[in-house]
């Protein structure tokens, strides 16, 4: 078996550079690098945190306890360098496990290593899966799951030597495929598809506080930072016309491209047809109070009238206070903060708003994930007026991302919702990242309920806690925003890196369980070394077929579990998205 310490960064960052058609490596820096801050912004947030970067944690005060179980560090910095312990695996294990479920089919295709996004829609009764990252694209006709078929790449394929070297069908220069949210919409007869055009970061830059340079690349970077709105008159990218582009700088919505200031939207946007779109999106460059290196932008919320798809029109913004530099209400309460100055910790938003009925619908209320600024319910009745209603706080959890998802698939039946951050570092090398249960019955007095269990290994696995494992282990999100047909009442499945598929029974709500599970083997002879600790990074569920898609480092999986119900590998019976 290879040697568990993984490439070097310049071999990483070698990857990266044919992935993303960078010229030069963000990766050439380490924290021995001196501080070399030059951007105003930067240097107001680093001026108010000072650096209180955490120190390494002392060997032996974490790891592997007697009774086989792992105590996590209390803080780590920020780190991509492996940090192996004693107990743990010194090879990437090869088996399954597997429990309450059944592999359906299995398709050994990568479109990226590291983490992709997808959405499903029919289309003529097939159905098509989009999986895809920036200007890597595959679509897949999934209308027989167990027999998939590849109907399009665009950019690379990955594979054990990483990406091929050409891209295929390449996107035009500064182009992309954004994170989408594809809804029918009434007005147009068709399905529009909004794509998220948001800054570019892993890949460019790594240390904000060292790399004046890469700061100034992306404060200029030459593509739109903003949304894209697709009539979509087929499964296929040719099939598409573009009807409107946005910026999400707000307060200079004529800025051309390459003098935009903002984010742009940040992941997925939180978008329903002919209704209101939500999305995560720093303005301008002030909102700039973030500790995380690689990041510039501490985004907020805000809300677009899509009534009209060809001509969206900006409503509100919305933020905690906190996040603008500049503003001396925002800065004193940034320095306030437990976490200035660690230059770790992600501050804002990094999803949209949260909203299991739109205010069209009768909603009131959406739910955000906002990094170490905490867990908010917002007032969306008025989407021209959002109003934070409430915002709880959470002690300081670094490294990782402390709050980024908010699952909101229960709350209408139990007055709860599921929030969660994720891990960033390898090897357990930070504190858990719990996924807390938060009852918003009171929306302006929500209260924490307890935390849901953590996986354990089967009991014939050759490891007792799945931090041996290697790579990242932890809870990503229960899927898209939109997953063909309606939630599950009393299942939450959780994507949750080296122990996969997790799937949670909350139909008591004070006593989860994890009641299935799939934990896929990690497969050396096709999986680049560097990034074979990002086992699995994305569940999609197609509630109305009864299957799971779990998408990992090496290919993809169609699962099915008695928990969803029988699965169907016929043709849908309705369309997705529904068209009233």
């Amino acid at each position: 078996m290879q040697n568990y310490r993984r490439l070097p960064l310049s071999a990483i960052a070698a990857a990266l550079v044919v992935s993303t058609g960078l010229i030069a490596s963000p990766w050439d820096i380490s924290k021995d690098t001196p501080v070399n801050i030059k951007d105003p912004i930067v240097k107001r947030q680093a001026e108010l945190g000072g650096d209180r970067t955490p120190a390494n944690p002392v060997p032996g005060s974490y790891g592997m306890q007697a009774d086989g179980s792992f105590v996590h560090p209390k803080a780590t910095p920020e780190s991509h360098d492996a940090f192996p312990f004693e107990g743990q695996l010194d090879y990437w294990d090869p088996n399954s496990y597997i429990k309450n479920m059944k592999v359906e089919a299995y398709y050994p295709i990568t479109v990226e290593p590291f983490h992709t996004w997808q959405n499903i829609v029919d289309f003529n009764g097939r159905r098509y899966l989009y999986q895809y990252v920036r200007r890597d694209l595959k679509i897949f006709d999934i209308t027989d799951p167990k027999s998939v078929e590849l109907l399009l790449t665009r950019g690379h394929t990955w594979g054990a030597n990483g990406p091929d070297g050409e891209e295929q069908n390449p996107y035009a220069e500064n182009d992309m495929m954004g994170a989408a949210s594809i809804q029918w919409s009434k007005k147009l007869g068709k399905y529009v598809m909004v794509q998220a055009f948001e800054i570019r970061r892993f890949g460019l830059l790594r240390d904000k506080y060292r790399q004046p340079d890469k700061v100034e690349a992306i404060r200029n970077a030459n593509h739109l930072k903003g949304f894209k709105v697709y009539e979509m008159n087929g499964p296929l990218p040719k099939d598409w016309k573009l009807i409107a582009e946005r910026t999400t700088d707000i307060l200079h919505a004529d800025a051309p491209v390459g003098q935009q200031q903002g984010s742009g939207v940040r992941d997925i946007p939180a978008y329903f047809g002919d209704d209101i779109m939500y999305v995560s999106a720093a303005p301008d460059k002030r909102w700039g109070l973030t500790e995380y290196p690689n990041d510039l932008y501490s985004a907020g919320y805000q809300a677009w009238d899509m009534s009209d798809p060809t001509n969206p029109r900006f409503l509100d913004m919305l933020g905690l206070p906190g996040q603008i530099v500049g503003d001396p209400e925002h800065e004193a309460v940034f320095k306030a903060d437990p976490r200035a100055g660690n230059r770790t910790s992600w501050m804002g938003s990094r999803m949209p708003l949260f909203i299991p009925k739109p205010a069209s619908q009768g909603g009131k209320y959406g739910y955000g994930a906002m990094g170490g600024l905490g867990f908010v319910v917002v007032d969306i009745s008025d989407p021209s007026n959002m109003q934070v209603v409430s915002n709880l706080k959470f002690p300081a959890n670094i490294a990782g991302t402390e709050g980024d998802f908010v699952d909101v698939s229960q709350v209408e039946e139990t007055g709860l919702v599921y929030f969660s951050g994720y891990p960033l570092n390898e090897d357990c090398y930070e504190p858990y990242k719990d996924i807390h249960i938060i009852d918003v019955s009171d929306p302006a007095n929500p209260k924490v309920k307890g935390v849901m269990p953590r996986p354990k290994p089967p009991a014939d696995a050759s490891f007792t806690d799945f931090c041996q494992r290697r790579g990242s282990f932890g809870p990503k999100r229960t899927g898209a925003y939109h997953q063909p047909g309606s939630h599950k009442a009393g299942i939450l499945p959780f994507n949750f890196y080296n122990a996969g598929l997790q799937v949670f029974d909350v139909s008591n709500p004070d006593k989860p369980q994890i009641a299935a599970y799939f934990v896929p083997p990690f497969k050396e002879d096709q999986v680049a070394s560097y990034a074979m600790g990002n086992l699995s990074h994305s569940v999609y569920v197609e509630y109305d077929r009864n299957l799971f898609w779990l998408f990992t480092n090496h290919g993809f999986y169609a699962l099915s579990s008695p928990l969803l119900g029988e699965p169907s590998f016929a043709p849908p019976k309705q369309a997705w998205p529904p068209r009233p």
